[in-house]
């Protein structure tokens, strides 16, 4: 019997353009709240924690090549005897700016990362500033098969089944998703993993910059489609324990692999 894990979802506000700010954001809460498991413990952090969406000033801010935010999660990991599975930054390589999740394990090493495949169109526009990543994220977290995904990516339902039918079996998202659009973030999460059969583990960010208002309520979702865990708007610090054989004994019961037909699709 594989063994169960914890998932962790630091939700907080983010300071627009000021990473020093937001590392001590990141450092206070974990020292405040965080306890330690004997069990594998994923972290999820919000999109760009650490600089928000300042678009303006991207060359000035971009880490290059994420080097300082790596370090800074790699030591909180070390400290903490966790994983970070997700929460992306404004991260600069080869003279191309990214949105750029980080997966570091418990000896604060980087694993792999993510580039943000689906770049917003509209609102923002970081559809003229981020590189559009090119490839999935799948890891191994200590036997356990997880993807890792940013924000507008969890609209686009193809790039989330090629991760299930590669073996997924928990899905960590990153985000800086508006309040006026909770409900397609709720919806969204649950469709994808009711659809996909896995486990579901959401970090969105909280608070205000601007006019923009921005909605919390990050969640853990079962593969049943079950919530069992949910923030509201608020900063908060959420978890649930996770078992991957109930990934296991959802798709053993339904078998939607199986009967895909993706010869007509």
């Amino acid at each position: 019997m594989e063994k169960k894990f914890r998932a962790g979802l630091v939700q907080i506000p983010v300071v627009l353009g000021d990473r020093q700010a937001n590392m001590e954001s990141v450092e206070r809460w974990l020292s405040e709240y965080y306890r330690p498991a004997e069990i594998t413990t994923a972290l999820v952090l919000p999109e760009l924690w650490d600089t928000g969406y300042a678009l303006d000033i991207v060359p000035k801010l971009a880490d290059r090549n994420a080097a300082e935010t790596t370090e800074f999660l790699g030591r909180l990991a070390k400290k903490y005897g966790c994983w970070f599975t997700g929460g992306s930054v404004m991260a600069e390589d080869n003279g191309k700016y990214y949105n750029r999740a980080l997966i570091i394990n418990p000896r604060g090493e980087l694993v792999t990362f993510y580039d943000k495949v689906h770049i917003v169109p509209f609102i923002t526009v970081e559809d003229g500033v981020f590189e559009h990543g090119e490839k999935p994220c799948v890891f191994d977290m200590d036997g356990i098969t997880c993807g890792s995904l940013i924000c507008y990516d969890i609209r686009f339902c193809e790039l989330i089944r090629k991760l299930a039918v590669g073996g997924a079996e928990a899905l960590f998202v990153s985000a800086e998703w508006p309040l006026p659009r909770r409900e397609h973030w709720v919806t969204l999460l649950r469709a994808r993993a009711i659809e996909n059969q896995m486990y579901v583990v959401a970090c969105n960010r909280c608070g205000v910059t601007g006019q923009e208002v921005f909605g919390g309520n990050s969640l853990i979702v079962a593969p049943d489609g079950t919530v069992l865990a949910q923030a509201d708007a608020e900063e908060d610090i959420i978890c649930a324990d996770l078992d991957p054989d109930f990934v296991r004994q959802t798709r053993d019961r339904i078998q939607v692999f199986r009967d895909r037909v993706p010869s007509l699709y």
